[in-house]
């Protein structure tokens, strides 16, 4: 059992799989910064001041005269910030498949272009032919 959990785990596949999974996670802090301190200011400066990360729809508001945090609110704006950062994971993944698409399009160009092998019956065929030719190739009997 232990055999075939250490062959499980040594298979490319999973290996690829867990590598792709902790540059995702790297690539998650990196875009989460690009949204929150390089795009959301731009265009909450162009809106007038607006802080996406901010906006809310306050449900409940707080009460001053407890010290409990009772404030109930939706906050939309956690909603579009986390849409920017999906129409920014989607697009850079877009352009990584359009790349390598691109890569391959252009090795399959340039690889050898040997043609296909023959099929069982055209490999018959092709003996018989062989073996006709041959035949009519040697000089028979008068």
């Amino acid at each position: 059992m232990l055999g075939e959990f250490r062959e499980f785990i040594a298979r490319g596949n999973v290996i690829d799989l867990a590598v792709g999974v902790i540059i995702g996670a790297a690539f998650n802090d990196i875009v989460k910064t690009l949204v929150d301190q390089v795009i959301m200011p731009p265009i909450g400066l162009l809106l007038s001041g607006i802080d996406f990360s901010h906006l809310a729809w306050v449900l409940k508001p707080d009460n001053p005269a407890t010290k409990v945090d009772e404030l109930v609110a939706i906050h939309y704006g956690a909603l579009i910030n986390a849409g920017i950062k999906f129409v920014i994971v989607a697009w850079a993944v877009f352009l990584l498949v359009k790349m390598i698409n691109v890569i391959r399009r252009h090795d399959a160009e340039q690889g050898p272009k040997t043609p296909p092998a023959p099929t069982p019956q055209e490999a018959l065929l092709i003996e018989i032919r062989d073996l006709l030719k041959a035949q009519a190739e040697r000089p028979g009997p008068p």
